[in-house]
């Protein structure tokens, strides 16, 4: 029976950018290897730990939300416990009909996050080059004129 659920689980911070994206790349991969239907990726980003977990105060949160079968869990858990890299995990599973409503929402939530985040990036990357080149470029035809 395919069942919805969410693992959020927290990498080391002294890893890089790369090796932060590295790790929950690794993880997806697994739900896809799995047969899981990955729904929804929300990166927390680096926060506080309530407590020091293996001599670290922070920690960079990642939450997946998927579906698949109860079997699929045991493999991703056997390979979150060997992984160095995370230092905490934690596997949730919604069943009931009011759990199954509060999981949409939370997929809901988590892909217009991810929408409203997006576009502003690339706005700004595409945007912000075309605005200094056109008047350097004016500017030297006035000058050559001139």
């Amino acid at each position: 029976m395919i069942n919805h659920y969410e693992t959020l689980f927290v990498v080391k911070p002294t890893l890089t950018e790369e090796e932060i994206r590295s790790q929950v790349e690794k993880v997806k991969a697994i739900l896809e290897k799995e047969g899981a239907e990955l729904i929804a990726v929300d990166d927390m980003g680096m926060r506080k730990l309530a407590y020091p977990v293996q001599k670290n105060l922070r920690g960079y949160y990642t939450i997946l939300l998927f579906k698949t079968e109860g079997s699929t869990i045991s493999e991703l858990e056997r390979n979150l416990r060997i992984n160095e890299e995370v230092i905490k995990f934690l596997t949730v599973k919604y069943s009931r009909t009011k759990e199954v409503t509060q999981f949409n929402k939370l997929v809901a939530i988590v892909n217009k996050k991810n929408q409203l985040a997006e576009p502003v990036k690339t706005e700004v990357a595409v945007e912000t080059p075309a605005e200094v080149e056109v008047p350097i470029a004016t500017e030297a035809a006035e000058t050559t004129e001139a």
